[in-house]
């Protein structure tokens, strides 16, 4: 069987993309590639797999790698994808995509210029339950959408053990909040405009943070329909079996229905009046494999499978770069609304940059 030959650059998150590739039929892992060397070493005695290298050119000049799967901290996302397509790789790129739309037209012509793919790995649609409600709706099982609401809420103080959490360029806008915001751009694609209000907890305060860590936004659609986004980072949370941290809900004219992650669990009301609560802990083996659940490699190896098979076969695989650099629209404009006040347009922030939407249809 032809398999997609990967490299992996960032072995942090990339853990999980380790797990994946080696468990899949679809996918060869060549290298793997990390500047801390004490991580590499840890990496390869836990997966039993030796080629390491401390030198991403190294990977870059790989001849046997087709593509290198990026999960670096967000403010280098766009120089590593540019390295990785001038050197012939097709691109994974963890979310968000990148963190400014200054760098979107120069890769977006780059990838054009080396005919290669790049895809956003925007993990959360590969869970399980966020697939079953995709198909449900996709189905007509709840109508015609209404509105959508999404949110991200969880006690992630630990994730302020990595020092570059604790920088400036770190926002958990872009870190934590771009998954239920993806939620959005999935179902309603065209906002109009977003309006929103953060803050600073003393929790995040006392913890170092110098970004907002609680936040809740409006969006309006250009066909007038509303959804709105929450995301809290730095406070405990309520038991699993009421809530779980993340959530997709959607409401329908004849139905409505809620997909839940980390928690393998999703909900409907379908069309028929019929109440239904479906679970999976018989893949809880595949989508968590390490301690807890810190790392999510079962819904990686969904989409580094669902890329290989678009690559290999010459089909579409979604979000390419020009729905990343739609979703970095959006966040920027809600940054803007966070630090203004008022409501943002991301087609204004696209004009801003230089980039007609019709650039990204």
């Amino acid at each position: 069987m032809k398999k997609l030959r990967l490299g992996i650059l960032g072995l942090g998150e990339g853990r999980s993309t380790m797990s994946a590739a080696l468990q899949s039929e679809l996918l060869d892992l060549i290298q793997v590639c990390d500047l801390n060397e004490d991580l590499g070493r840890k990496r390869s005695k836990e997966f039993d797999f030796h080629a390491y290298t401390n030198n991403y050119q190294v990977m870059l000049d790989n001849k046997d790698i087709d593509a290198i799967a990026i999960y670096t901290p967000d403010h280098l996302h766009a120089s590593h994808i540019k390295q990785a397509l001038m050197h012939d790789k097709h691109v994974i790129c963890t979310k968000p995509f990148i963190d400014n739309l200054a760098d979107a037209m120069d890769l977006l012509q780059l990838a054009k210029d080396r005919n290669k793919r790049v895809f956003v790995g925007q993990s959360s649609r590969f869970f399980e339950p966020v697939r079953k409600q995709r198909q449900d709706f996709e189905a007509g099982l709840i109508g015609d959408l209404i509105t959508i609401e999404g949110y991200y809420h969880a006690d992630h103080r630990w994730f302020l053990e990595k020092p570059w959490s604790l920088e400036s360029k770190f926002k958990w806008l872009y870190g934590g909040l771009s998954h239920p915001v993806d939620f959005i751009r999935w179902y309603l694609p065209n906002i109009q405009e977003v309006m929103g209000y953060g803050m600073l907890s003393s929790n995040g305060q006392k913890g170092g943070l110098k970004n907002y860590d609680t936040m809740h936004f409006i969006f309006k659609a250009e066909d007038g329909r509303v959804a709105r986004v929450s995301g809290a980072y730095t406070g405990p949370i309520q038991p699993v079996t009421r809530d779980s941290e993340m959530s997709c809900i959607l409401r329908g004219t004849h139905g409505a229905s809620q997909a839940d992650y980390m928690d393998l669990r999703y909900a409907i009301t379908d069309n028929t009046g019929e109440e239904r609560m479906i679970t999976w802990e018989h893949k809880l083996k595949h989508y968590f494999r390490f301690e807890g659940k810190s790392h999510h490699a079962g819904e990686y190896q969904n989409y580094l499978e669902y890329f290989a098979q678009a690559i290999l076969n010459n089909t579409a695989a979604f979000p390419d770069m020009k729905e990343g650099i739609g979703t970095i629209a959006l966040l920027q404009a809600m940054d803007e609304s966070l630090e203004t006040g008022k409501p943002v347009s991301p087609k204004d922030l696209l004009a801003r940059f230089g980039i007609n939407p019709s650039d990204l249809a």
